[in-house]
């Protein structure tokens, strides 16, 4: 029968793969990555385009420099980027797919032994990093709001600034990050206090005298 400790700390681990998992779902579910609002000029006109997308979908809506605003509607991301943007997309989304073994099974585990959990937990975080800081390039160094803002609201205008909110589809990736560094954290103390337990059931062995072993 598993122990106390045991069932405590193998139940702390499965809901934090869990957690990870869910938020995994979210971040792929939900299109409110980044909030970017793009401005345009040219001659006497102004133009502002607030657009709110994610990995696959987003809305644009244009306003003109007399405040009148416009709906532009709805966009697929993947049908409005060039090849290198979307081949980032596209990289991303896989990245964060394999997150998803994590709450499932360990693929590591069966070769590796217990190092396998932490093996892929570190993996898995390593890997959301990535997807943020892929994203935040994508936004800030390859223009990406900008393409995607020029083409939905079919601007012909100049580009003259732009100005970026990452929205809470992209922030919770950091709890990913902590929930994975949580599950390696629970199973190292899972696997500290079974060394010390075993050495503690050794002691008396080692220190029976020789005759007693004997007899």
């Amino acid at each position: 029968m598993p122990t106390r400790e045991k069932k405590l700390m193998f139940g702390a681990a499965f809901l934090t793969s869990v957690l990870s998992f869910v938020i995994i779902c979210v971040v792929l579910g939900t299109q409110r990555w980044i909030s970017s609002t793009i401005y345009f000029s040219q001659s006497n006109s102004s133009t502002s385009v607030t657009i709110i997308y994610g990995l696959f979908s987003g809305t644009c809506a244009s306003k003109i420099d007399a405040g009148v605003q416009f709906s532009g509607g709805s966009f697929q991301v993947a049908e409005l980027v060039n090849s290198s943007r979307k081949g980032i997309n596209v990289t991303i989304i896989v990245l964060l797919g394999f997150t998803f073994t994590n709450a499932v099974s360990n693929p590591y585990q069966t070769f590796l032994g217990p190092i396998g959990v932490y093996t892929w937990n570190a993996i898995g975080g390593f890997f959301t990093l990535i997807v943020m800081i892929l994203f935040a390039v994508n936004v800030q160094g390859n223009n990406l709001s900008v393409e995607l803002a020029t083409k939905c609201a079919s601007i012909q205008q100049n580009h003259t600034g732009s100005k970026h909110n990452y929205d809470y589809s992209y922030w919770i990736l950091l709890l990913h990050i902590l929930f994975s560094c949580a599950t390696i954290v629970i199973i190292i103390f899972y696997s500290c206090a079974r060394y010390t337990k075993k050495k503690e059931q050794e002691r008396p062995i080692e220190n029976a005298s020789k005759d007693v072993i004997l007899f």
